[in-house]
Protein backbone atom coordinates (compact mmCIF):
# COMPACT_ATOMS: atom_id res chain seq x y z
CA UNK A 1 0.00 0.00 0.00
CA UNK A 2 1.71 3.16 -1.16
CA UNK A 3 -1.00 5.44 -2.49
CA UNK A 4 -2.40 8.19 -0.32
CA UNK A 5 -5.96 7.79 0.85
CA UNK A 6 -8.60 8.91 -1.66
CA UNK A 7 -10.99 9.55 1.23
CA UNK A 8 -11.36 12.84 3.05
CA UNK A 9 -12.72 11.41 6.30
CA UNK A 10 -12.66 7.87 7.69
CA UNK A 11 -14.87 6.56 10.48
CA UNK A 12 -13.02 4.10 12.68
CA UNK A 13 -14.72 1.58 14.97
CA UNK A 14 -12.15 1.11 17.76
CA UNK A 15 -13.04 -1.49 20.40
CA UNK A 16 -10.52 -1.87 23.21
CA UNK A 17 -10.76 -4.27 26.11
CA UNK A 18 -11.85 -1.53 28.51
CA UNK A 19 -13.48 1.08 26.28
CA UNK A 20 -14.98 1.34 22.82
CA UNK A 21 -15.14 4.38 20.60
CA UNK A 22 -16.12 5.50 17.14
CA UNK A 23 -13.88 8.18 15.68
CA UNK A 24 -13.86 10.23 12.50
CA UNK A 25 -10.38 11.13 11.29
CA UNK A 26 -9.46 13.75 8.74
CA UNK A 27 -7.05 11.99 6.37
CA UNK A 28 -5.23 15.18 5.39
CA UNK A 29 -4.24 16.15 8.93
CA UNK A 30 -4.71 12.91 10.87
CA UNK A 31 -6.81 14.81 13.42
CA UNK A 32 -9.71 13.20 15.25
CA UNK A 33 -12.56 15.54 14.36
CA UNK A 34 -15.38 13.64 16.07
CA UNK A 35 -15.49 10.91 18.70
CA UNK A 36 -18.01 8.99 20.80
CA UNK A 37 -17.01 6.64 23.64
CA UNK A 38 -18.57 4.02 25.91
CA UNK A 39 -17.32 1.32 28.28
CA UNK A 40 -16.85 -2.16 26.86
CA UNK A 41 -18.96 -4.04 29.38
CA UNK A 42 -18.95 -7.75 30.16
CA UNK A 43 -22.18 -9.65 30.86
CA UNK A 44 -21.65 -12.15 33.67
CA UNK A 45 -24.81 -14.21 33.08
CA UNK A 46 -25.34 -16.89 30.45
CA UNK A 47 -23.05 -19.81 29.67
CA UNK A 48 -19.91 -17.77 30.42
CA UNK A 49 -18.87 -14.10 30.76
CA UNK A 50 -19.19 -12.41 27.39
CA UNK A 51 -19.10 -8.99 25.77
CA UNK A 52 -22.30 -6.99 25.44
CA UNK A 53 -22.35 -7.26 21.66
CA UNK A 54 -25.87 -5.86 21.29
CA UNK A 55 -24.98 -2.74 23.24
CA UNK A 56 -21.78 -2.27 21.24
CA UNK A 57 -23.65 -2.68 17.95
CA UNK A 58 -26.25 -0.09 18.92
CA UNK A 59 -23.48 2.26 20.03
CA UNK A 60 -21.70 1.79 16.68
CA UNK A 61 -24.86 2.41 14.64
CA UNK A 62 -25.90 5.45 16.68
CA UNK A 63 -22.43 6.99 16.42
CA UNK A 64 -22.14 6.33 12.69
CA UNK A 65 -25.62 7.82 12.12
CA UNK A 66 -24.67 10.95 14.04
CA UNK A 67 -21.36 11.30 12.20
CA UNK A 68 -22.97 10.69 8.81
CA UNK A 69 -24.72 14.05 9.31
CA UNK A 70 -21.74 15.89 10.78
CA UNK A 71 -18.81 15.80 10.06
CA UNK A 72 -19.53 13.10 7.45
CA UNK A 73 -17.23 10.27 6.33
CA UNK A 74 -16.36 8.39 3.15
CA UNK A 75 -15.19 5.00 4.45
CA UNK A 76 -15.23 2.79 7.55
CA UNK A 77 -12.31 0.96 9.12
CA UNK A 78 -12.19 -1.26 12.20
CA UNK A 79 -9.75 -2.14 14.95
CA UNK A 80 -10.30 -4.21 18.10
CA UNK A 81 -8.42 -5.91 20.90
CA UNK A 82 -7.09 -9.38 20.25
CA UNK A 83 -7.82 -12.75 21.85
CA UNK A 84 -11.40 -12.79 20.62
CA UNK A 85 -13.40 -14.38 17.84
CA UNK A 86 -17.04 -14.70 16.86
CA UNK A 87 -18.64 -18.10 16.30
CA UNK A 88 -21.41 -17.71 13.73
CA UNK A 89 -24.34 -19.85 12.71
CA UNK A 90 -25.50 -20.51 9.18
CA UNK A 91 -27.33 -17.17 9.01
CA UNK A 92 -24.27 -15.20 10.09
CA UNK A 93 -25.63 -14.55 13.57
CA UNK A 94 -23.78 -15.42 16.76
CA UNK A 95 -24.09 -19.13 17.50
CA UNK A 96 -22.47 -18.54 20.91
CA UNK A 97 -21.70 -15.34 22.86
CA UNK A 98 -18.31 -13.68 22.25
CA UNK A 99 -16.31 -14.97 25.19
CA UNK A 100 -14.52 -12.58 27.54
CA UNK A 101 -10.88 -13.63 27.36
CA UNK A 102 -10.42 -13.08 31.11
CA UNK A 103 -12.75 -15.98 31.91
CA UNK A 104 -10.90 -18.90 33.49
CA UNK A 105 -11.88 -22.42 32.43
CA UNK A 106 -12.11 -25.59 34.52
CA UNK A 107 -8.76 -27.16 35.31
CA UNK A 108 -9.41 -30.38 33.37
CA UNK A 109 -10.23 -28.44 30.19
CA UNK A 110 -7.10 -26.32 30.58
CA UNK A 111 -4.93 -29.39 31.07
CA UNK A 112 -6.47 -31.05 28.04
CA UNK A 113 -5.76 -27.98 25.91
CA UNK A 114 -2.16 -27.83 27.12
CA UNK A 115 -1.65 -31.27 25.58
CA UNK A 116 -3.18 -30.20 22.28
CA UNK A 117 -1.61 -26.82 21.57
CA UNK A 118 1.33 -26.63 19.14
CA UNK A 119 4.89 -25.92 20.19
CA UNK A 120 6.11 -22.33 20.47
CA UNK A 121 8.54 -23.01 17.62
CA UNK A 122 5.58 -23.45 15.27
CA UNK A 123 3.33 -20.60 16.35
CA UNK A 124 5.50 -18.07 18.18
CA UNK A 125 2.59 -18.03 20.63
CA UNK A 126 3.40 -18.57 24.31
CA UNK A 127 1.03 -20.23 26.75
CA UNK A 128 -1.19 -17.53 28.24
CA UNK A 129 -3.37 -17.43 31.32
CA UNK A 130 -7.19 -17.57 31.17
CA UNK A 131 -8.41 -17.24 27.57
CA UNK A 132 -5.61 -15.16 26.12
CA UNK A 133 -4.82 -17.93 23.65
CA UNK A 134 -7.76 -17.82 21.27
CA UNK A 135 -7.30 -21.51 20.53
CA UNK A 136 -7.95 -22.22 24.20
CA UNK A 137 -11.24 -20.33 24.01
CA UNK A 138 -12.43 -22.31 21.02
CA UNK A 139 -11.38 -25.59 22.66
CA UNK A 140 -13.31 -24.60 25.80
CA UNK A 141 -16.43 -23.63 23.86
CA UNK A 142 -16.31 -26.82 21.83
CA UNK A 143 -15.64 -29.05 24.87
CA UNK A 144 -17.98 -27.50 27.42
CA UNK A 145 -20.87 -26.67 25.07
CA UNK A 146 -20.90 -29.33 22.33
CA UNK A 147 -24.55 -28.84 21.35
CA UNK A 148 -24.17 -25.09 20.91
CA UNK A 149 -20.86 -25.53 19.09
CA UNK A 150 -22.50 -27.93 16.66
CA UNK A 151 -24.46 -24.95 15.31
CA UNK A 152 -21.24 -23.05 14.42
CA UNK A 153 -20.78 -22.64 10.66
CA UNK A 154 -18.05 -20.01 10.57
CA UNK A 155 -15.37 -18.57 12.85
CA UNK A 156 -14.13 -15.01 12.30
CA UNK A 157 -11.63 -12.93 14.24
CA UNK A 158 -13.04 -10.01 16.20
CA UNK A 159 -12.44 -6.97 13.94
CA UNK A 160 -13.78 -9.00 11.05
CA UNK A 161 -16.95 -9.82 13.00
CA UNK A 162 -17.90 -6.15 12.97
CA UNK A 163 -16.92 -5.92 9.30
CA UNK A 164 -19.22 -8.88 8.60
CA UNK A 165 -22.11 -7.20 10.39
CA UNK A 166 -21.63 -4.13 8.22
CA UNK A 167 -21.05 -5.88 4.87
CA UNK A 168 -22.22 -9.49 5.15
CA UNK A 169 -18.75 -10.68 4.04
CA UNK A 170 -16.95 -13.20 6.28
CA UNK A 171 -13.17 -13.02 6.73
CA UNK A 172 -10.24 -13.63 9.02
CA UNK A 173 -7.07 -11.52 9.07
CA UNK A 174 -3.44 -12.19 9.98
CA UNK A 175 -2.80 -9.54 12.65
CA UNK A 176 -5.60 -10.98 14.79
CA UNK A 177 -4.70 -14.58 13.94
CA UNK A 178 -1.05 -13.87 14.71
CA UNK A 179 -1.46 -12.37 18.19
CA UNK A 180 -0.87 -15.36 20.52
CA UNK A 181 -3.85 -17.37 19.24
CA UNK A 182 -1.99 -20.70 18.72
CA UNK A 183 -3.95 -20.85 15.44
CA UNK A 184 -1.34 -19.27 13.14
CA UNK A 185 2.11 -20.28 11.89
CA UNK A 186 3.90 -16.95 11.20
CA UNK A 187 6.84 -18.57 9.40
CA UNK A 188 4.58 -20.39 6.97
CA UNK A 189 2.02 -17.56 6.77
CA UNK A 190 -0.70 -20.16 7.21
CA UNK A 191 -2.96 -21.73 9.81
CA UNK A 192 -1.14 -23.80 12.41
CA UNK A 193 -1.67 -27.50 13.01
CA UNK A 194 -4.11 -26.62 15.82
CA UNK A 195 -6.95 -25.88 13.39
CA UNK A 196 -6.81 -29.52 12.31
CA UNK A 197 -6.32 -30.80 15.84
CA UNK A 198 -9.49 -28.97 16.87
CA UNK A 199 -11.18 -29.98 13.59
CA UNK A 200 -12.18 -26.41 12.81
CA UNK A 201 -10.43 -25.80 9.47
CA UNK A 202 -13.76 -25.99 7.55
CA UNK A 203 -15.17 -23.35 9.92
CA UNK A 204 -12.42 -20.78 9.48
CA UNK A 205 -13.47 -17.95 7.18
CA UNK A 206 -11.09 -17.04 4.34
CA UNK A 207 -8.02 -15.00 5.29
CA UNK A 208 -8.09 -11.51 3.78
CA UNK A 209 -5.66 -8.62 3.94
CA UNK A 210 -6.34 -5.90 6.49
CA UNK A 211 -6.19 -3.48 3.54
CA UNK A 212 -8.99 -5.23 1.63
CA UNK A 213 -12.36 -3.61 1.11
CA UNK A 214 -14.77 -6.35 2.14
CA UNK A 215 -17.65 -4.60 0.49
CA UNK A 216 -20.01 -1.67 0.69
CA UNK A 217 -22.22 -1.31 3.73
CA UNK A 218 -25.35 -3.44 3.53
CA UNK A 219 -28.07 -1.43 1.74
CA UNK A 220 -30.47 -1.56 4.68
CA UNK A 221 -27.78 -0.32 7.10
CA UNK A 222 -26.63 2.40 4.72
CA UNK A 223 -30.22 3.58 4.33
CA UNK A 224 -30.82 3.66 8.08
CA UNK A 225 -27.59 5.55 8.71
CA UNK A 226 -28.20 8.04 5.93
CA UNK A 227 -25.14 6.92 3.96
CA UNK A 228 -24.68 6.54 0.24
CA UNK A 229 -24.76 2.96 -0.99
CA UNK A 230 -21.09 2.88 -1.95
CA UNK A 231 -19.42 3.62 1.42
CA UNK A 232 -16.74 0.88 1.76
CA UNK A 233 -15.89 -1.04 4.91
CA UNK A 234 -12.33 -2.30 5.27
CA UNK A 235 -11.36 -5.69 6.63
CA UNK A 236 -9.84 -4.34 9.85
CA UNK A 237 -6.83 -4.91 12.07
CA UNK A 238 -5.72 -5.92 15.58
CA UNK A 239 -5.35 -2.77 17.70
CA UNK A 240 -1.68 -3.04 18.64
CA UNK A 241 -0.79 -3.72 15.02
CA UNK A 242 -2.84 -0.67 14.06
CA UNK A 243 -0.54 1.36 16.32
CA UNK A 244 2.50 -0.14 14.62
CA UNK A 245 1.34 0.50 11.05
CA UNK A 246 2.02 4.27 10.77
CA UNK A 247 5.63 3.73 11.79
CA UNK A 248 6.17 0.89 9.35
CA UNK A 249 5.12 3.29 6.61
CA UNK A 250 7.24 6.28 7.50
CA UNK A 251 10.30 5.07 9.42
CA UNK A 252 13.48 3.37 8.29
CA UNK A 253 15.98 1.34 10.30
CA UNK A 254 15.56 -0.14 13.74
CA UNK A 255 13.04 1.15 16.27
CA UNK A 256 10.51 -0.06 18.81
CA UNK A 257 6.88 0.84 19.33
CA UNK A 258 5.30 0.67 22.79
CA UNK A 259 1.53 0.59 22.36
CA UNK A 260 -0.18 1.31 25.67
CA UNK A 261 -3.72 0.73 26.85
CA UNK A 262 -5.01 -2.06 29.04
CA UNK A 263 -1.93 -3.88 27.77
CA UNK A 264 1.54 -2.53 27.06
CA UNK A 265 2.45 -4.25 23.80
CA UNK A 266 5.97 -3.83 22.46
CA UNK A 267 7.19 -4.34 18.90
CA UNK A 268 10.90 -4.42 18.02
CA UNK A 269 11.58 -3.67 14.36
CA UNK A 270 15.02 -5.12 13.77
CA UNK A 271 14.71 -7.17 16.95
CA UNK A 272 15.52 -10.82 17.54
CA UNK A 273 12.97 -13.51 16.72
CA UNK A 274 15.47 -16.21 17.71
CA UNK A 275 15.78 -15.12 21.36
CA UNK A 276 12.10 -15.09 22.34
CA UNK A 277 11.28 -16.72 25.68
CA UNK A 278 7.70 -18.07 25.80
CA UNK A 279 7.79 -18.20 29.61
CA UNK A 280 8.19 -14.42 29.83
CA UNK A 281 5.37 -13.22 27.57
CA UNK A 282 7.45 -12.69 24.47
CA UNK A 283 5.87 -13.75 21.23
CA UNK A 284 5.80 -13.39 17.49
CA UNK A 285 3.21 -10.92 16.32
CA UNK A 286 2.30 -10.55 12.67
CA UNK A 287 2.12 -7.10 11.10
CA UNK A 288 -0.39 -5.84 8.54
CA UNK A 289 1.86 -7.11 5.73
CA UNK A 290 1.92 -10.63 7.25
CA UNK A 291 5.53 -10.29 8.44
CA UNK A 292 6.63 -11.76 11.80
CA UNK A 293 7.62 -9.16 14.41
CA UNK A 294 9.31 -9.95 17.76
CA UNK A 295 7.01 -8.68 20.49
CA UNK A 296 6.47 -8.65 24.23
CA UNK A 297 3.78 -7.46 26.61
CA UNK A 298 2.54 -6.96 30.10
CA UNK A 299 -0.75 -5.67 31.48
CA UNK A 300 0.64 -2.23 32.29
CA UNK A 301 -2.52 -0.19 31.83
CA UNK A 302 -4.49 -2.49 34.09
CA UNK A 303 -1.65 -2.42 36.64
CA UNK A 304 -1.53 1.38 36.62
CA UNK A 305 -5.29 1.56 37.10
CA UNK A 306 -5.17 -0.85 40.04
CA UNK A 307 -2.30 1.01 41.68
CA UNK A 308 -3.73 4.50 41.32
CA UNK A 309 -7.04 3.34 42.78
CA UNK A 310 -5.09 2.30 45.87
CA UNK A 311 -3.06 5.51 46.17
CA UNK A 312 -5.61 8.24 45.59
CA UNK A 313 -4.67 11.45 43.83
CA UNK A 314 -1.49 13.51 43.92
CA UNK A 315 -0.34 16.61 42.10
CA UNK A 316 1.89 15.95 39.09
CA UNK A 317 4.52 18.39 40.37
CA UNK A 318 4.64 16.60 43.73
CA UNK A 319 5.01 13.20 42.07
CA UNK A 320 8.09 14.12 40.07
CA UNK A 321 9.53 16.13 42.97
CA UNK A 322 9.46 12.98 45.12
CA UNK A 323 11.95 11.10 42.90
CA UNK A 324 15.10 12.11 44.87
CA UNK A 325 13.55 10.87 48.13
CA UNK A 326 12.56 7.57 46.50
CA UNK A 327 16.08 7.05 45.14
CA UNK A 328 17.66 7.91 48.48
CA UNK A 329 15.59 5.45 50.52
CA UNK A 330 15.52 2.73 47.84
CA UNK A 331 11.73 2.67 47.68
CA UNK A 332 10.51 0.45 44.86
CA UNK A 333 7.69 -1.76 43.63
CA UNK A 334 8.56 -5.26 42.43
CA UNK A 335 6.45 -7.22 39.90
CA UNK A 336 3.90 -8.33 39.17
CA UNK A 337 0.80 -6.32 40.04
CA UNK A 338 -1.18 -8.50 37.60
CA UNK A 339 0.06 -12.07 37.87
CA UNK A 340 0.12 -14.62 35.08
CA UNK A 341 1.47 -12.47 32.24
CA UNK A 342 4.38 -10.20 31.45
CA UNK A 343 8.11 -10.82 31.95
CA UNK A 344 7.64 -12.04 35.54
CA UNK A 345 4.38 -14.03 35.34
CA UNK A 346 4.82 -16.05 38.54
CA UNK A 347 5.75 -13.16 40.82
CA UNK A 348 3.57 -11.42 43.37
CA UNK A 349 3.94 -7.64 43.67
CA UNK A 350 5.66 -6.31 46.77
CA UNK A 351 6.87 -2.96 48.04
CA UNK A 352 10.33 -2.28 49.39
CA UNK A 353 11.18 0.59 51.78
CA UNK A 354 7.73 2.13 51.52
CA UNK A 355 6.97 2.75 55.20
CA UNK A 356 5.30 6.13 55.57
CA UNK A 357 5.30 6.78 51.82
CA UNK A 358 3.11 9.60 50.59
CA UNK A 359 0.63 9.28 47.73
CA UNK A 360 2.99 11.25 45.51
CA UNK A 361 5.89 8.90 46.30
CA UNK A 362 3.78 5.85 45.51
CA UNK A 363 2.70 7.37 42.20
CA UNK A 364 6.33 8.10 41.36
CA UNK A 365 7.50 4.62 42.32
CA UNK A 366 4.70 3.15 40.19
CA UNK A 367 5.90 5.16 37.18
CA UNK A 368 9.44 3.87 37.72
CA UNK A 369 8.07 0.33 38.03
CA UNK A 370 6.15 0.59 34.74
CA UNK A 371 9.20 2.03 32.97
CA UNK A 372 11.39 -0.80 34.28
CA UNK A 373 8.84 -3.41 33.22
CA UNK A 374 8.77 -1.86 29.75
CA UNK A 375 12.57 -1.81 29.62
CA UNK A 376 12.76 -5.49 30.58
CA UNK A 377 10.07 -6.45 28.07
CA UNK A 378 11.92 -4.58 25.31
CA UNK A 379 15.27 -6.13 26.19
CA UNK A 380 13.75 -9.61 25.88
CA UNK A 381 12.98 -8.99 22.20
CA UNK A 382 16.34 -7.46 21.27
CA UNK A 383 15.13 -3.93 20.71
CA UNK A 384 17.41 -1.46 18.90
CA UNK A 385 17.15 2.23 18.20
CA UNK A 386 14.66 4.76 19.54
CA UNK A 387 11.48 3.83 21.42
CA UNK A 388 8.14 5.31 20.37
CA UNK A 389 5.35 5.37 22.97
CA UNK A 390 1.68 5.65 22.05
CA UNK A 391 -1.59 5.71 23.93
CA UNK A 392 -2.21 6.85 27.52
CA UNK A 393 1.38 6.35 28.70
CA UNK A 394 2.55 8.84 26.06
CA UNK A 395 1.10 11.54 28.33
CA UNK A 396 2.93 10.33 31.44
CA UNK A 397 6.09 12.43 31.34
CA UNK A 398 7.65 10.75 34.38
CA UNK A 399 7.23 7.31 32.81
CA UNK A 400 8.72 8.55 29.53
CA UNK A 401 11.75 10.13 31.20
CA UNK A 402 12.34 7.06 33.34
CA UNK A 403 12.11 4.73 30.34
CA UNK A 404 14.58 6.88 28.40
CA UNK A 405 17.01 6.73 31.33
CA UNK A 406 16.65 3.01 31.99
CA UNK A 407 16.87 2.06 28.28
CA UNK A 408 19.59 4.65 27.57
CA UNK A 409 17.99 5.73 24.31
CA UNK A 410 15.63 8.35 22.93
CA UNK A 411 11.99 7.87 23.89
CA UNK A 412 9.52 9.65 21.64
CA UNK A 413 5.95 10.35 22.76
CA UNK A 414 3.44 10.20 19.93
CA UNK A 415 0.65 12.77 20.08
CA UNK A 416 -3.05 12.00 19.69
CA UNK A 417 -5.42 10.10 21.92
CA UNK A 418 -4.39 6.65 20.66
CA UNK A 419 -2.44 5.25 17.75
CA UNK A 420 -5.01 2.55 17.10
CA UNK A 421 -7.60 4.71 15.38
CA UNK A 422 -5.00 6.51 13.26
CA UNK A 423 -3.46 3.19 12.24
CA UNK A 424 -6.81 1.69 11.31
CA UNK A 425 -7.57 4.74 9.16
CA UNK A 426 -4.39 3.99 7.20
CA UNK A 427 -5.98 0.82 5.85
CA UNK A 428 -7.92 3.07 3.47
CA UNK A 429 -4.65 4.29 1.94
CA UNK A 430 -1.47 5.35 3.73
CA UNK A 431 -0.85 9.06 4.06
CA UNK A 432 2.25 10.51 5.73
CA UNK A 433 0.15 12.93 7.75
CA UNK A 434 -2.40 10.45 9.08
CA UNK A 435 -0.71 10.45 12.48
CA UNK A 436 -0.98 14.07 13.45
CA UNK A 437 2.75 14.69 13.60
CA UNK A 438 3.13 15.62 17.25
CA UNK A 439 6.25 13.83 18.41
CA UNK A 440 8.00 14.86 21.61
CA UNK A 441 11.40 13.52 22.60
CA UNK A 442 11.31 12.89 26.32
CA UNK A 443 13.98 14.16 28.64
CA UNK A 444 15.77 11.93 31.13
CA UNK A 445 15.78 11.47 34.89
CA UNK A 446 18.74 11.25 37.21
CA UNK A 447 18.05 7.72 38.41
CA UNK A 448 21.55 6.65 39.44
CA UNK A 449 21.81 2.89 39.91
CA UNK A 450 18.08 2.39 40.61
CA UNK A 451 17.75 -0.06 37.72
CA UNK A 452 20.60 -2.21 39.05
CA UNK A 453 19.15 -2.17 42.56
CA UNK A 454 15.68 -3.09 41.26
CA UNK A 455 17.05 -6.11 39.44
CA UNK A 456 19.15 -7.06 42.45
CA UNK A 457 16.02 -6.94 44.63
CA UNK A 458 14.30 -9.21 42.12
CA UNK A 459 17.15 -11.69 42.36
CA UNK A 460 16.95 -11.71 46.16
CA UNK A 461 13.23 -12.38 46.04
CA UNK A 462 13.63 -15.27 43.59
CA UNK A 463 16.91 -16.61 44.92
Amino acid sequence: MTNASSFHRVAVIDIGKTNAKVVVLDTASGAEIAVERRPNTVIKSGPYPHYDIDALWQFILTSLKTFAIKPGFDAISITTHGASAALLDGKGDLAMPVLDYEHEYPVDIRKDYARLRPAFAETGSPWQSVGLNLGAQIHYQKTAFPEEFAAVHNIVTYPQYWAARLTGVLANEVTSLGCHTDLWNPGANAFSSLVDTLDIRPLMAPVRSAFDVLGPIKPEIASDLGLSADVPAYCGIHDSNASLLPHLLKRQGNFSVVSTGTWVVNFAIGGALDQLDPTRDTLTNVDAYARPVPSSRFMGGREYEMLTQQFGTAATSDIEASIPAILARGMMLLPSVVKGSGPFPGHQARWIADDGATNAERHAAAALYLALMTDVSLSLIGRKGPILVEGPFAKNTLYLKALSSFANTDVIAIGGSTGTSAGAALLTGPSPTTQDGREIVAGRLEVGDYKRRWHAAMERVTG
